[in-house]
C-alpha cells in the first residue's frame, strides 16, 4: 500500500523532469517529507486547458487532494479511505474504473514509507501477550536517486452545497495505484533487515518508468485491455530501502531529518 510518502522537489524541477507545459506558481506547495492522506499533493496529468479554444491535451502540474472522491459520491467523507487503488481490480471497481479509463496521472515522490513489525514484537503477539507491536519504518526510494513516479488516477467531485462560482465548489482528488511488492532482491538493501520489498509489506505503489509516462498520461488511450498492460510492475532491482526514525510515524513531524538513514533498526524494533 501507500499510506505516507515524501515529496520535496520544487515544482520547476518537476516541470522539467516530466516535460510539463503548464503549471501555476500560485499552486506551489511547500516541500513535504511526511505526506499523509487528505493532504494536497502534486500530480502530473494531461487534459485541455480550461476555457481554451484549443482542446488538445496539455501536460500540466496540478495540485490535487490525496484521497479520491468518486463523482457520484454524496459527500467527501470517505476520501481518507480511498488513497490507494489496487492495480488488479482498478478496471472494475465502481470508484476507480472511469478514472482509470480517462483520468490517469503521475504522482511524483522522493519515495514512500512503510512499516515493519519488529521480530521481538511479533513473538509477543504469537505468545498471546497483549502488547501493541512497535513498527520500524523504512523509506523506499529509487536506488539511482531519480524521482519516484507513482501511477495514479484522479476524479472531479462537485460540492452541491456551494454555488457554482465558489472556489471550493469543485474538488479534484486522486489515488495512488498499488501492486504486489517485489519479491526479488533490492537494488540496495540495508545491512540488516529486509532483503526485498515484500519483506517489508505485501503491497507497494506502482512505479512508472519514463518509457511509460506518455502512454499512461494520454487521455486518448481508453481501451481497458490496453491500459491494463501498463499496470505491469517495473523491472526488479531499481529500489533501495533503509530504516528511518520512528518520528515519521507521527504525522505532525515533518522535515528532511525524517529521511536520514539509520545504521540499523531502532532499539525495540529489530526486524
Amino acid at each position: 500500500m501507500c499510506g505516507r510518502y515524501a515529496a520535496s522537489r520544487r515544482p520547476e524541477d518537476l516541470a522539467g523532469i516530466f516535460e510539463v507545459e503548464k503549471w501555476e506558481p500560485a499552486e506551489t506547495l511547500v516541500p513535504d517529507w511526511n505526506v499523509a492522506p487528505t493532504k494536497e499533493v502534486y500530480a502530473v496529468l494531461e487534459r485541455p486547458l480550461k476555457d481554451a479554444q484549443d482542446r488538445r491535451p496539455v501536460r500540466q502540474l496540478r495540485k490535487l487532494k490525496w484521497g479520491l472522491v468518486p463523482s457520484w459520491a454524496k459527500s467527501p467523507e470517505g476520501a481518507a479511505r480511498m488513497i490507494n487503488a489496487r492495480s488488479e481490480t482498478i478496471h472494475e471497481k465502481p470508484s476507480f474504473k472511469k478514472a482509470f479509463a480517462a483520468r490517469r496521472c503521475i504522482i511524483p515522490a522522493d519515495g514512500y514509507y512503510e512499516w515493519v513489525t519488529g521480530a521481538g514484537e511479533r513473538e509477543l503477539e504469537v505468545e498471546g501477550r497483549k502488547k501493541r507491536p512497535r513498527k520500524q519504518p523504512y523509506f523506499v526510494t529509487p536506488a539511482d536517486g531519480s524521482v519516484f513516479a507513482m501511477a495514479g488516477v484522479y476524479e472531479f467531485w462537485r460540492d452541491r452545497t456551494l454555488p457554482d462560482d465558489h472556489p471550493s465548489a469543485w474538488w479534484v482528488t486522486c489515488s495512488v495505484v498499488t501492486t504486489e511488492a517485489e519479491t526479488g532482491p533490492l537494488g540496495v538493501a540495508p545491512a540488516e533487515g529486509p532483503a526485498s520489498l515484500a519483506d517489508i509489506h505485501p503491497r507497494m505503489p506502482l512505479m512508472l518508468t519514463p518509457d511509460r509516462w506518455s502512454s499512461w498520461l494520454d487521455p486518448a488511450r481508453t481501451d481497458v485491455a490496453e491500459l491494463r498492460g501498463l499496470l505491469a510492475p517495473p523491472p526488479g532491482g531499481l529500489m533501495r530501502a533503509y530504516p528511518v526514525s520512528t518520528a515519521v510515524s507521527n504525522v505532525r513531524n515533518n522535515g528532511p531529518e525524517l529521511l536520514k538513514e539509520l545504521e540499523g533498526p531502532e532499539e525495540g524494533t529489530l526486524f
